[in-house]
């Protein structure tokens, strides 16, 4: 009888079920991608390429205004940023355009270069940056310590608000936050009221926008609070102080292109290089930030119960960096201001409900439209109100949410001197800053490692707190050193590290000890012991494979998940046998489930996170139901090398199929039955496996049960199984084998049986039966040899004359499923063919 029950083989029959590529759209599964090579625009995109076209345009000219570029170069990159890098990009939802990290840099630049040479330089930046993005260098660009790109974004907004403030007063900003510092209270006394007033309104403006109260304020508040506050800032200026210093720009005829560089070569390829480094970090930065801003939108859509918007695929970094290379090439050629992504811009173009890069490449129109025809109308807005837009982005780009990451995790002195340097040194001299106190304190933590001995009633504790490495076994020894000989003694190690040297000196010591009768036993910071025997010493237990994990927690006797260092290092010479019902370890059942929960959320978590988010986005899709038995030893992720959204799994004691007219409301059979039907007309799986395993209790109670069994629960459920029994003891049914042999002994066979019997019964079930009438639902029956860890799969074997065979083949290593014959790894007797 084949487990694989498809009643058509014909092609016809399975196209009349729509396929997961046809398009159709399941009641779980996320709307078909977009197809490629098409460039949609959606009405989602439209209007958040409009929003973004409202901030771009007035921060794209104060930029230009605080890096005193011509105010045309503002726009020619953020229409190049926004069309270029949107078109090339990794990031679907990025918004590249001027840098505001680079503002300082590209200030210094042009005071010491010129405007054209400065063009040249963000060409060459732009062709390392290609460069790099072709060698796979993007995700090296993020080992950076986050304290160090933060620290320098943060030192850069200093620099910006304190050069722009300046503007703000009426007067012009010095050459170096320094001395813009430094003149600021001069500055103070004689400023400008006309343009103090127009900064503080704008200002003021930027900060209440996005709060107004009530429904006015919720209608206002989707208008851009950068595009109110100017335009706001603008119409007063006209009225209250028409003879304020405005925007002028140049005709495009006097638009300076770039020119070949003049300088010495050090300091043009440093210039270079400087570029490039805080161009690309602040792309790379706001991509993986736009990635995480996509996923919340999608989540928070989810739960809202709303439709959440079609998934963004995660962002191709060395892609995103290239991408910025060309942009940045471009713009230099064409007389434009560095390009970057940047985090306002993407971060409104997310919340605006942008679905694709089309939003970010038709805001790059808008910008080069109004470039071109708005000329006259953008040159009525003030200086003053585009220096306070873009003093309140310098201000921003200190965020407080960093500090107090920075400050939790202990990095604020490298995040303080990182700033520090920026504004004092430069920026690449403060990144340079930073790097050496990030080396220096992680040598220091290192380095660090606390040794304590205590003594209490003949017994000595021996503490070590952080990591052993050589730089502490000098101390290290000399303390263990100093205990008698024979000592009883507790080794508390608390630390995630221990090198050769630190382990070879306790390694030793414990040796001399206990050769001298002594008794030494190695502890976690919470008193777990570790220990492992010396077959396990070189194990090494996988995140990925929870069993495995819980396989060392078992031997090293549920070690503290603070305990870090591994159990490999300290060996027992005498581990103690398994433990019995009534030790520590058994009665200890919370603790060991606190335990690899937490070591599911340190090790595991982080590596199926993204995954997980996405399948609570788009919904479960999984392509089987595997209904099996609920034995603790049968792991089906693990035997069937799935993962998360794979399988839809049923478990019950005996992986048992109770017939549909044997339920009801009294019968209580309802739970499998009811996950059948959702597995197959909800979610549409293409198979069922029915899993049954060896050793099987369910099996070995139905062959011992006596008449005057009492009817317990169990018993009603196992009531299900007496089919399988009646089938096995019948003369009318061949006997259940596996491939080459027979089974070994009666609960063996009963369990092959049973297998062939649930098959039975699934097909009972009307969706079922509807399902594989229309040949798109297939049915399997497995049986899994635990102590050979062997999955078997039921064929469809030779006659032996009282009906078909009923043959588990043996699947061996490399096995593909329909492949010719005699290539197949399915591992069958002569005779015997595999079900199709």
């Amino acid at each position: 009888m084949s487990a694989c029950v498809p009643t058509r083989n014909d092609h016809s029959s399975r196209s009349s079920h729509p396929s997961r590529a046809s398009g159709f759209k399941r009641p779980h599964s996320p709307p078909p991608p977009p197809h490629r090579g098409r460039f949609r625009v959606s009405g989602a995109d439209l209007s958040a390429s409009i929003t973004v076209f409202l901030i771009a345009v007035p921060m794209s000219l104060g930029l230009a205004v605080a890096m005193d570029a011509p105010l045309a170069a503002g726009l020619v990159s953020a229409a190049i940023g926004g069309i270029v890098a949107g078109l090339l990009g990794g990031t679907p939802l990025q918004v590249s355009g001027p840098s505001a990290g680079l503002t300082v840099v590209t200030a210094e630049l042009i005071q010491i270069y010129g405007w054209r040479t400065t063009c040249a330089i963000t060409i060459g930046a732009g062709l390392l940056q290609i460069l790099l993005g072709s060698l796979k260098a993007a995700r090296s660009a993020l080992a950076v310590s986050p304290a160090i790109v933060h620290g320098t974004l943060a030192g850069i907004g200093v620099a910006i608000a304190l050069a722009q403030l300046h503007i703000v007063l009426g007067g012009a900003p010095q050459s170096t936050a320094l001395d813009n510092a430094l003149s600021l209270p001069s500055h103070l006394v004689r400023s400008a009221p006309a343009s103090l007033s127009i900064g503080a309104l704008t200002i003021l403006l930027l900060v209440v926008w996005p709060r107004l109260p009530g429904r006015i304020g919720g209608s206002l508040g989707r208008i851009p609070a950068a595009l109110a506050a100017v335009v706001i800032a603008t119409a007063v200026a006209t009225v209250a102080t028409p003879g304020i210093a405005r925007v002028d720009l140049p005709s495009w005829r006097a638009h300076a292109l770039p020119e070949l560089p003049q300088g010495p070569v050090a300091a043009l390829a440093t210039a270079v290089f400087t570029v490039m480094l805080v161009a690309s970090l602040e792309s790379l930065l706001a991509a993986v930030a736009v990635d995480k801003l996509a996923a919340d939108r999608s989540t928070a859509a989810s739960k809202d119960g709303a439709t959440p918007p079609a998934p963004v695929k995660r962002s191709d970094l060395d892609r995103e960096l290239r991408a910025q290379g060309v942009a940045n090439a471009v713009s230099g050629l064409a007389g434009g201001l560095p390009v970057s992504g940047g985090a306002v811009r993407s971060s409104a173009n997310v919340r605006a409900g942008a679905e694709s890069r089309a939003s970010t490449v038709l805001h790059g129109v808008w910008v080069l439209l109004a470039a071109l025809l708005l000329v006259t109308a953008l040159e009525w807005i003030p200086l003053a109100a585009l220096a306070a837009l873009v003093m309140v982005v310098g201000v921003q780009m200190v965020s407080f949410a960093h500090i107090r990451k920075v400050h939790r995790h202990r990095e604020f002195l490298v995040y303080g001197a990182t700033i520090s340097g920026v504004i004092l040194a430069g920026v690449l001299e403060g990144v340079a800053i930073g790097i050496v106190v990030a080396v220096a304190v992680a040598l220091h933590r290192l380095a660090r490692t606390r040794i304590t001995v205590t003594e209490q009633d003949g017994r000595y504790l021996v503490a070590a707190r952080g990591q052993l490495t050589f730089l502490a076994v000098p101390r290290l020894s000399r303390l263990l050193g100093r205990l008698p000989h024979g000592v009883d003694a507790v080794v508390e190690l608390d630390g995630f590290f221990m090198d050769h040297a630190a382990y070879e000196t306790i390694q030793d010591w414990y040796a001399a000890q206990t050769a001298m009768g002594g008794r030494i036993e190695f502890t976690g910071r919470s008193g777990g012991r570790i220990a492992e025997p010396a077959s396990a010493a070189h194990s090494c237990c996988r995140p990925w494979t929870p069993w495995r994990n819980h396989h060392c927690h078992d031997r090293v006797q549920d070690a503290a998940p603070t305990t870090a260092v591994p159990a490999s290092h300290i060996v027992s010479k005498a581990t103690p046998p398994a433990a019995p019902e009534n030790s520590p370890i058994r009665r200890h059942g919370a603790h060991r489930l606190l335990s690899g929960l937490s070591s599911f959320q340190r090790t595991t978590a982080p590596l199926v996170r993204e995954e997980l988010a996405r399948l609570a986005a788009e919904g479960q899709r999984p392509s089987q139901l595997f209904l099996t038995c609920a034995d603790s030893r049968l792991v089906t992720s693990m035997i069937t090398a799935s993962g998360p959204g794979d399988l839809f799994t049923v478990r019950n004691v005996g992986n048992l199929v109770p017939p549909p007219d044997t339920g009801g409301s009294t019968s209580n059979d309802d739970s499998v039955a009811a996950a059948i039907e959702y597995a197959v007309d909800v979610l549409e799986v293409e198979s069922i496996t029915i899993c049954g395993h060896s050793g099987c209790g369910a099996m070995q109670a139905l062959l011992g049960a006596a008449p005057e069994t009492p009817k317990t629960p169990l018993w009603r459920w196992l009531r299900h199984g007496l089919p399988s029994l009646e089938r096995m003891r019948s003369r009318h049914h061949s006997w259940a084998r596996i491939a080459g042999r027979m089974p070994t002994d009666a609960v063996e066979q009963l369990c092959l049986t049973n297998v062939v019997q649930q098959l039975e019964h699934l097909r009972a079930h009307e969706s079922v039966a509807r399902r594989l009438a229309s040949g798109t639902l297939q049915l399997h029956g497995m049986y899994f040899h635990v102590g050979e860890a062997q999955a078997y799969l039921l064929t469809e074997g030779a006659s032996s004359g009282t009906g078909p065979d009923e043959v588990f083949a043996r699947v061996a290593p490399g096995a593909v499923w329909g492949a010719e014959p005699g290539t197949e790894a399915l591992q069958t007797a002569p005779g015997t063919t595999v079900g199709a």
